[in-house]
Parts: structure tokens; sequence; C-alpha cells
């Protein structure tokens, strides 16, 4: 079956007074805010300025803008559907505990969800426009999330925004997460007036990093929190849920949902980190395939929020690269920035390593290393020479196989790891299987990374935490034959430092065993014992990025 159009579902209507919510009334006032962080200057405000995009629907969206002045300024699009008015303080004291170290003041308020702070870039000399995207609110249309349409509408507002008369004509983007994502799709169109790109922490790959990742639905954080909760509109969405159901493998929608990077051609500067579960592969693709020599990667250790709004360097750095190719402010410094740096986790109390400059990535001198499955359940750099056997029930949320290797010396795992695993399953004609890697302490106990430094929240150990997990987890499905069969599993990039005498354990079961983001284990199809073959011609293997 093909599909000409596909599916939608209706979402909530947004309320007066839910999520920032409110009617249309376009107006144009000044403004001294409120909030949290006090504004140092006056900040006219457009509120529900509109846009018709190339087909006649009308975008809605929030202009900021330096007030008492007639100068021209650039202007920061920050584009998402979650509502032109949602704001980080909302989403930091509604989601997370203790605002994720993020202080009080750091926020007035102005802010867009994931998106830079209005009190800071306005002074600074910029507008900032908080968009309603497609469907979302009161803008019309269909609600599509990333694709072809979605970045039609980004060149459009791009556009439109330039030729105001207040704009200088040159336009950024910039945000985190869908903010991010959603800039690979509308540069990848080269808007003319579109001079640089900031995409923190976005994916690249909505079917193979986030909703089909190896094979298994994975859209559950996005279908039971975000559509329930923070997409509100009147016109309904495309769904990702109804169009796996109908095609869960590849297709002209799916594919539509990967930006060509290739065809990215202005300064861009991109944030991962290892702890995010989505957006790490989109960080790297991005910095592997954009077509400018101007591009500058920012590897860091801290959860996305807390980078955006709570980690001054981050704030300082963005607004740097934006006067250098906004306002064309070229004798700051930011040419001197170098073009990689890294972050390194070491679990526990101990600080990661962060702004290791690099000269590329992956690096260099890694060296990729095999690490082979041992009868004793453990990992070693040369194969065994008899054939062995793992077994795990693959129905059981416990059961796993488990193999181990203990670091001899302090050692960094760097980059983009990679299984070769030959299983096989006597039971049933199909196997989901997840490969997880862990870090082990001295005495071999599973270790944990907090994300945000401990400096800036209430409690000292994880013992005061309920339980939670990072590590780095992957998901495969295949169809066997009824024999042993191959398979080559790519593992979620990995930064993490081993002090001798730690360890690294592959853990590969038919439950995942991590904190999960996204599928659960209703769309796991399982049944029986999983059989794991190592030795002999079932050379099984995990390849390792040494450097």
């Amino acid at each position: 079956m093909i599909l000409t159009k596909p599916p939608v579902v209706p979402i909530g209507e947004p309320k007066a007074g839910e999520g920032g919510y409110q009617p249309p009334q376009p107006q144009i006032r000044r403004w001294n805010g409120s909030g949290h962080k006090a504004l140092t200057c006056d900040i006219q405000v457009d509120h529900d300025f509109s846009l018709k995009m190339r087909d006649g629907a009308t975008l809605y969206m929030d202009i900021y803008r330096p007030a008492h002045t007639d100068a021209k300024v650039p202007a920061i699009i920050c584009w998402s559907p979650f509502g032109k008015k949602f704001n980080g303080l909302m989403s930091l004291q509604l989601m997370t505990p203790w605002n994720l170290g993020v202080p009080d003041d750091a926020l007035s308020g102005l802010e867009k969800f994931e998106a830079p702070d209005p009190a800071d870039w306005v002074a600074r000399g910029y507008a900032i426009v908080n968009v309603d995207s497609r469907g979302t609110g009161d803008s019309e249309g269909v609600m599509a999330t990333m694709g072809t349409q979605e970045a039609e509408d980004g060149y459009d507002t791009i556009e439109g925004i330039a030729k105001q008369g207040w704009c200088s004509g040159r336009i950024g983007l910039a945000g985190n997460s869908h903010l991010a994502i959603i800039q690979w799709f509308i540069a990848a169109l080269r808007p003319p007036s579109l001079k640089a790109i900031a995409p923190w922490e976005g994916c690249g790959d909505l079917y193979r990093e986030q909703f089909g990742r190896g094979g298994i639905y994975a859209g559950d954080l996005f279908d039971k929190l975000i559509v329930k909760y923070m997409l509100k509109g009147r016109h309904g969405m495309e769904s990702f849920k109804e169009m796996w159901k109908q095609h869960p493998l590849s297709n002209w929608w799916w594919e539509d949902k990967r930006p060509d990077m290739k065809k990215i051609n202005v300064p861009t500067y991109i944030t991962g980190t290892w702890t995010n579960t989505m957006h790490g592969m989109g960080a790297i693709r991005g910095w592997l395939e954009v077509d400018s020599p101007h591009k500058w990667l920012r590897w860091h250790p801290w959860q996305e929020w807390y980078d955006l709004w709570g980690n001054p360097q981050a704030k300082t750095e963005l607004m740097q690269f934006f006067d250098y190719f906004l306002k064309g402010e070229t004798d700051n410094g930011w040419d001197q920035t170098p073009r990689v740096r890294m972050a390194v986790l070491k679990f526990g109390k101990s600080d990661p390593l962060e702004n290791v400059v690099e000269d590329d990535f992956p690096m260099a001198r890694t060296e990729y290393k095999k690490l082979y499955l041992q009868p004793d359940s453990q990992l070693a750099f040369d194969p065994p020479q008899q054939q062995g056997l793992a077994t795990y029930n693959s129905e059981s949320n416990e059961d796993a196989a488990t193999f181990t290797y203990t670091f001899p010396r302090k050692t960094q795992i760097v980059g983009m790891p990679k299984a070769v695993f030959y299983m096989s399953c006597d039971d049933y004609d199909d196997m989901d299987i997840y490969v997880l890697i862990e870090k082990l302490d001295k005495d071999g106990k599973p270790m944990l990374n907090l994300n945000i430094p401990w400096k800036g929240i209430p409690v000292q150990s994880f013992d005061e935490f309920t339980r939670e997990q990072s590590t780095e987890v992957t998901e495969e499905k295949i169809q066997p034959l009824g024999t042993v069969v191959k398979l080559d599993i790519g593992i979620w990039a990995m930064g993490i430092e081993y002090e001798a005498g730690e360890s690294l354990r592959v853990v590969v079961s038919g439950r995942n065993k991590a904190v999960n983001n996204f599928g659960t284990s209703e769309w796991v199809d399982n049944k029986g014992t999983h059989k794991v073959h190592f030795g002999g011609e079932y050379a099984s293997h995990v390849i390792l990025p040494f450097v």
C-alpha cells in the first residue's frame, strides 16, 4: 500500500491560561517584562504577528525587539510546536527536580521553551522571533513535524521577517531539541537571508534515531508526554505512531524526516552530549556533513536544558558566534574558537572533562579494538578457540547475557562503538535485542552519571535519588531463519573515562535495561530463549573506540 497522505490525528485545542497560551491579540507594546530575571532594557513586543506561507496558511509569532530605536537589528528565529508563550520557567518547574541546577534568576519568563531568552538578546541588539509552527496554537494547517512542509514554512518565515522595516535582513536560527532539529531541514533549503545556525542538541534522522530506532517503535515519550500534554492546535497533526502501524519500514514519509545536511552551507555551531539518548548522532552527522568551512562542534557533559540556560559559557559563546556572523563583529575573536571540543564522562562524584580541544571528530588517533566474547562471561582481545554459548530468557525483564572487561590502566573510550554478534532463537521467528554498555566500579558495581553539576543541587550522593541509570544502549530487530544469524549492531556513541580496575560490561537482553525515553515493552516481540554464540567460526565481539 502506498500512502498519498500521512495519517492525521486530533490533538488538544489550546485553552487560555494553559502553557502560557493567549487568544490572538495582534498588538505592539513596550514592556519591561516579568519573571525571575530582571530586564536591563525596555522590550518592544509584537504579539501574534502573522505571516502567510506559500500555500496560504497563516502562522503566528511573537517578536521581541529593542524599543525606542530606529536601528535595524538581526533576528534570531526560534521554531517549534510547543507554544510561543510556553517558557523555560514553566518547563523547569513542571518537569524537573531542582530546576536542573539552573539558577532562579537565569530566566526572565520571556523565553520560549528550549530557546534563548529575549532578556539577554534584545539588550544586545537582536530581535527574538518565537514562532508557533504550522498547526500549533492558532497557526493554520495540519501540524507537520519536521520534513519538507515545516522546512518550507521556515524558509518563508525567514524571508518574511528579513523584509520587516526593523530587521537588518540577517537571520539566524537557534534553540535546543525540536528547535535544533528543524534547523537542519530549513538550512538545507538555503533561504537567502539565513546567515548562521546554532543547532544545539538536535537529532538528524527521526526514523533511525528516534521513532524507529533499531527497528522497534520508540515514540512513547513523544506520544505519552509531548502529544498528550504539550502539543495544542486546531487542525490535528501527522501521526508517527499511526504511520508506524501502517509502514514500520522506511518509506517516502519517513525519508522526508531525514534532512540532507550536505546542502547546508551557512556557518554552523553544533553542540552535543553523551548524556542525551536521542540527539547525539544528529550532532555527529551534522559535523561530518555540513558543507561549510565555518562550522564548530562543542561536545559538553551536561543535560541539554542545563547547558542552554544554566551554563554561562554556552550563552557567552552563542552570543559571540552570532555577533560574528549576524552583526559582522569579525574582530570579536570567534574565529579563534577551536573547531572541535569534546567532553569525557567519569561517572560517580568525579567531575567530567569538558572543553577538551581536538583536531577533529572522530579523533584521528582513535584505535578501534575488538573485544571478543569469552566463555567465562569476560571480554578479551583474543578470540576463544572453542565455540561457546550464552543464553537468556528473552521475555524476562531481568535475565541477560553479560560480558566484562576490566581496564588495567586509565583508558578513554570516545566515539562510536559497534557489536557484531552471532545469535539464534529456536523458539520464535523474530528477535528484538538490546545491547547495553555499563560502567562498573572497582568492586564490580554499576556506576551512575549525573548530567548536571553536583554543586547546583541540594543532594550529595546518588543514594538520595530515586533509581536512574546513565548508559549507552541500542536495539536491533532481525528475522532469524532458524539458524545462527550474524548481527551488525551500531551502538549509541559514548565518551567515558575508566580508571585502572574499573570495568566495562556488555549486557545483551530482550528488554531495555537502561533509562529509556522511547520504546516500552509493548512494542517488543520476543519469545523463548535467545542464544549468543561465540568462539570458532562465531567470532562475536564488540568494537570500541580507544583514544
